[in-house]
């Protein structure tokens, strides 16, 4: 079976956004692994080749003409590249890929991710059923979020592909919408579980040994309670604590207003940026910050920074109000951390079992719960094993193998 997946996010740094390309990238790595002839149709860095082979991973860059226009990322000119996708690559795939692989007697499937592959999966479907192959291909388009769900003609889309998204929350958010996803849950790539350097988590803990440090990384957006993380290290100061949020968000303009409020309750912010790579970087970040309340982090985190932060933290506060899947917290239990999740998309997170969950925006009610848990070392020694065995049922090849292959043979019709 070849499989192919579309999605504007993709591996490239230019391609990457958010939490769409750390999950295509993971996604494709697995079916690639299982062995599957796999395909992503990205919207790519247009310096970089247009077709690249890896192994049993196939990456396509497209819209790249438009994307010259647009060097500032994957969504700068968004609604031109989107019409690029949908117009061009649907052609492109059937003719030179799928029909040569479905002639041969071949079955395939199709995984389109967000509502900028919507009009892309509506042609791709229409041009299968003028080949009279559409019965070969199975089809399915996936929500992440409900960014976009006011320009998608449901009732179109559900005739042309299987409509899922990623946990129960995201399944009741639609509903409104008229639509009964299937949920396939997120998942983590091979390296979400490596621990961190033991030196490097020496170095990080030794350097605050007398300050409580917590994480939070998320784009600068309402939904993720930046506003209720400042009033936490607020309070926990006021309470004659040593807080120190190590923060990271994005280019949005809410996170002048969270810092501000920040300043307003009385905490001192400063910004890093840093000059060496990975975890040496990030340590460097960290370094004489004195009495700040806040480290507003201003480069990209990598992945193993990530892992380091979350495992070597106190605390990663990923206390979202609206989470569709919530994969930092995921990520914090992978690494061995304790997260401090919200209670909508988490389908993972059991309360006091593997993670800490928050109801409300009261800063006291993690300050409760979190000096509950320093309190019982044993507890929390407990709560960081469990979060990283749940992660484990999380992992790719786990999804792609119980969930998601499960889904698509489904959808393909009997020999």
């Amino acid at each position: 079976m070849q499989v192919h997946v579309l999605s504007f996010e993709g591996p490239d740094t230019y391609s990457r956004a958010g939490g769409l390309a750390t999950r295509v990238d993971g996604l494709t790595e697995a079916l690639a692994a299982f062995g599957f002839e796999t395909h992503l149709w990205f919207v790519g860095d247009p310096e970089l080749p247009g077709y690249e082979e890896q192994g049993k991973l196939h990456l396509h860059r497209w819209a790249q003409w438009v994307s010259r226009h647009h060097p500032g990322g994957v969504y700068e000119g968004e609604l031109g590249k989107q019409a690029e996708f949908a117009s061009s690559l649907p052609p492109y795939l059937l003719r030179e890929v799928l029909l040569p692989h479905l002639r041969e007697g071949g079955r395939a499937a199709v995984l389109a991710e967000e509502w900028q592959t919507v009009d892309t999966v509506l042609h791709l479907n229409w041009l299968l059923r003028y080949a009279q192959m559409r019965d070969r291909v199975s089809v399915l388009w996936n929500a992440n979020n409900t960014f976009g769900f006011d320009r998608i003609a449901w009732d179109r889309l559900a005739e042309a592909a299987a409509i899922t998204t990623v946990s129960r929350y995201m399944k009741h958010c639609m509903r409104a919408s008229g639509v009964d996803a299937l949920v396939i849950p997120n998942g983590l790539s091979p390296d979400a579980f490596s621990l961190p350097d033991r030196a490097a988590l020496a170095e990080l803990r030794r350097g605050f040994e007398d300050r409580t440090l917590l994480t939070k990384m998320a784009r600068w957006d309402p939904d993720k309670r930046w506003l209720a993380a400042t009033e936490i290290v607020a309070e926990m100061k006021r309470e004659g604590g040593r807080p120190l949020l190590i923060a990271r968000g994005g280019t949005e303009p809410h996170g002048e207003e969270v810092l501000a409020a920040a300043r307003s309750l009385g905490l001192r912010i400063v910004d890093r940026t840093w000059s060496q790579p990975g975890v040496r970087g990030i340590l460097e970040a960290l370094r004489d910050l004195g009495d700040a309340d806040v480290v507003n982090l201003r480069a990209h985190v990598d992945p193993d920074s990530r892992r380091l932060l979350f495992r070597g933290t106190d605390a990663v506060l990923a206390n979202s109000s609206h989470e569709p899947f919530g994969l930092v917290g995921l990520e914090t239990m992978a690494a061995g951390g304790i997260a401090f999740t919200g209670c909508s998309g988490e389908d993972y997170a059991v309360p006091g079992q593997n993670a800490l969950v928050l109801e409300t925006d009261e800063p006291q009610e993690f300050l409760r719960l979190f000096h509950r848990l320093r309190s019982n070392p044993d507890e929390a020694q407990s709560l960081r094993r469990a979060g990283r065995a749940t992660a484990r049922r999380y992992a790719w090849p786990e999804v792609v193998n119980r969930v998601l292959l499960a889904r698509i043979e489904l959808l393909q019709p009997a020999a």
